[in-house]
Parts: structure tokens; C-alpha cells; sequence
């Protein structure tokens, strides 16, 4: 098969400590009134006033919408942009985690185009581009501020929905470490689990024939040359310093590599995708009332075992990225020892291993496989083709703890 690599990504990202003093200059390119869209606990603190000042000294003014929430419901877009309408924005800055930079894109999208959020749900259903955004992210796992997706939670689905696009992507990145230093150690852990599972799942997702309409039909593409690079690349930055940077928030350097390796993620499945372990997440977060990324990592170990045998040589190249040497070991060891390394990493950060753990009922493990299946986008992008009952087997080796019974499978 030839080559194809497709790359979808901000016009600038910025990347470093300190960083986050260049949002006037860049806000400035787009217009004079920028709306921001953030939380409560983040508009309290000196960061969010240092930001509006510098939007101030480059002659842009600021509206502030501090009200974002988890998973964002669509109510508190509807919020956002009837706070913003009256302000007309001629960009927007979305500073905080996923949730914050995901409402920013929304918000942008229905500014500009209109109409109900639920006509967007879906691949390919934004007519044109949005109002300039600016991703600001203070922590480091989602990936949001270089992807083309938003995710938000609507009541009248039992899952939460997408909204996959390339005019969702970023005009610009910031991604300074330095705004990471305050993020809690469980949060660290979780979104730093979250980026991991990014990148593991782009590098090992479905490899498709180079169509010359591929960019065009698949939003998510699947594994490519240029996604390979970025995920691989986040495997080695994200591996050896996630565990230090939940024991010591202060760690600079382990700060710095785990908001690259998490840039780097994004960048990679911003056009790879993910796969099973994102699918099977939703319907288990819907359940459990559990965070993203804590479910996510506590699924990749079973997927990985579940995929094991159409991704041996990606599985080896994981373990080296891990650190580990190939020194006289196959690749079907070195495979064997990147699904330990992975599930080691999380164990030692606290991820729960298993989905009863988490709290998900037994009786709804097969509702778990059936709803997992609607998430089209991340199925279809799986190295193993899935379906109900195959799903089911990966949820059923989860909840008990047991890869084992995938090894063959």
C-alpha cells in the first residue's frame, strides 16, 4: 500500500513556559471584541486577569462567560451564546480543560452559523468556518485545543454526541506548561491517562486505502505517516513523566513533556482517531459518572489485548517508545510487554482497573456493548473489525480484570 499522511491542525501553535503572554498579539489578528469561555474556578485566579490585561494592552477588549460545565450539556451553550450575542465577539478564547476549549468551538460554531446545536451532530455537518478561535489548555490531556471535534452531553441522548469538523480546528494553540502547575493530582492523572490512550489508539487505528477523497469522506482517517510521528512521539514524552507530575505538580520538566506529549496526542488523532476504548467509554461514563479519561484508561489494556494480533508491530514499537529495549526479545514479547507497561503506568497513578471498579452494573454490560456500537466513527476506526458480540467480549474481560480471555481471542 502507498504512503498517505493528512495533518489537520492550527495555523500557529506555541508551545513553552510563558507562552500565554503572546494572547494579545495573536488575538489581535482576528478583531477588537473576544469572548472567553471558562469556568468558575479558573476566572477566580490571577491567570484569567493577567490574560484579559494583555487582551487589553493589544487594544482588544473581553467579555467573560465563566460558567462552563462538565461534558458540556447543551444548555450551557445555549447560555454561552445568548451572553455573547449582545458583544458580537469577533473571536473566541477558550481557556481551561476539554470542556472549556470544547464550549469555545461550539459556541463559535453557532455564532457564526445558527440554528440548533443538534443539526452539527455528526462528521461534515458544519457548512463553513466559525469565528477565530484561540485554545488556551491548563491541563494536559484532551487534545481539544488542536482537534477538529467538541463533544457535548444532550438530554435527550443517552450519550454524549460529537461534532467532528475541520472547521472546528483552532486558528491558534497557546499550550504553556506553566498553567498546568495548579492542576490536582488526580486530574493529572486522569487527563494524562486520557492523552496516552490518544496516542496509543491513533498509532494502532485502522490503516484505510490512500482515496484521493479519503480527507474528505472520513473526518478521523485512520493511521497515517504523519499521525504515526506525533503518536509516537507522545508515547515517549507522556510515558516517562505522568507518573512524576501526579506526585509533584511542581516537577518543571515533567510538566513541560506531559503538555507536549498531550499536544502531540491531539495532533495525532486530531487526524487518526480513536478507537474502541473511546467507544466503549461512553456508554460506561453515561453509567458510572465517571471521567473521561479514567474510563478510557481503564479499557486500554483490554483493547489493546483485543487488538494485540493486528498490531504486533505497533505494539513493539509502543513498548520501545516506554523505554524498553529490544535486545534479543520478538516483537510478539515486546508486544506482550507494552500491554503491561501500559496497564503498570495507569495502575501506579490510580486508575482503577477494572470497569466493576468503576461501578458499572453487571446486568448492563450487553446495553454497554449495543450502545458502544453507535459511536460509528470511533468503530469503524478500530484495527479489529467489531461488532455487538465482540465488543461485548472486551467490556465482559474488563469488568472481570481478565485480559486473559482475549489472548486467543
Amino acid at each position: 500500500m502507498s504512503q498517505f499522511g493528512l495533518l489537520r491542525a492550527p495555523g500557529a501553535i506555541l508551545f513553552g513556559a510563558g507562552q500565554r503572554h503572546a494572547v494579545g498579539r495573536a488575538a489581535r489578528q482576528h478583531g477588537s471584541r473576544a469572548l472567553i469561555c471558562t469556568d468558575k474556578r479558573l476566572a477566580s485566579l490571577p491567570d484569567l486577569a493577567e490574560l484579559q490585561q494583555n487582551l487589553k494592552a493589544a487594544g482588544v477588549e473581553s467579555l467573560v462567560f465563566d460558567d462552563t460545565q462538565p461534558d458540556v450539556p447543551r444548555e450551557c451553550v445555549d447560555r454561552c451564546v445568548e451572553h455573547a450575542r449582545g458583544f458580537a465577539p469577533n473571536l473566541v478564547i477558550g481557556i481551561g480543560g476539554g470542556s472549556c476549549i470544547d464550549l469555545a468551538k461550539v459556541t463559535a460554531l453557532l455564532l457564526t452559523h445558527g440554528g440548533d446545536l443538534s443539526t452539527y451532530y455528526g462528521e461534515f455537518r458544519v457548512p463553513g468556518p466559525v469565528l477565530p478561535l484561540i485554545a488556551i489548555p491548563t491541563t494536559a490531556g484532551t487534545g481539544s485545543e488542536v482537534t477538529p471535534v467538541a463533544v457535548v452531553s444532550d438530554a435527550e441522548r443517552t450519550l454524549k454526541v460529537g461534532i467532528s469538523s475541520p472547521h472546528l480546528v483552532a486558528h491558534t494553540a497557546i499550550c504553556d506548561p506553566e498553567l498546568t502547575y495548579g492542576c490536582p493530582p488526580m486530574l493529572t492523572a486522569t487527563v494524562g491517562a486520557d492523552a496516552l490512550t490518544h496516542a496509543i489508539e491513533a498509532f494502532t487505528a485502522l490503516r484505510r486505502a490512500p482515496q484521493s477523497d479519503l480527507a474528505d469522506t472520513h473526518v478521523f482517517v485512520g493511521k497515517n505517516v504523519l499521525s504515526d510521528q506525533f503518536a509516537l512521539r507522545a508515547i515517549a514524552c507522556i510515558a516517562p513523566y505522568l507518573a512524576a507530575a501526579v506526585s509533584d505538580g511542581q516537577n518543571v520538566k515533567a510538566r513541560s513533556k506531559l503538555m507536549l506529549g498531550s499536544l502531540l496526542a491531539g495532533l495525532a488523532f486530531g487526524t487518526a482517531g480513536t478507537a474502541a476504548a473511546h467507544a466503549i467509554q461512553y456508554p460506561v461514563g453515561a453509567l458510572t459518572h465517571t471521567a473521561h479519561g479514567v474510563g478510557v484508561a481503564a479499557l486500554m489494556p483490554y483493547v489493546m489485548e483485543f487488538n494485540r494480533s493486528a498490531c504486533t508491530s505497533e505494539f513493539a514499537q509502543i513498548a520501545e517508545a516506554f523505554g524498553v529495549t529490544r535486545a534479543g526479545r520478538s516483537l510478539e514479547k515486546l508486544a506482550d510487554t507494552a500491554i503491561e507497561e501500559v496497564a503498570s503506568l495507569f495502575a501506579s497513578v490510580g486508575i482503577p482497573p477494572t470497569l466493576a471498579d468503576l461501578g458499572l452494573p453487571e446486568p448492563k454490560l450487553q446495553w454497554t456493548a449495543e450502545q458502544a456500537m453507535g459511536a460509528a466513527r470511533l468503530v469503524k476506526n478500530n484495527p479489529r473489525p467489531l461488532d455487538v458480540d465482540k465488543v461485548l467480549r472486551i467490556v465482559e474481560a474488563a469488568f472481570a480484570g481478565d485480559r486473559s480471555s482475549l489472548r486467543f481471542s
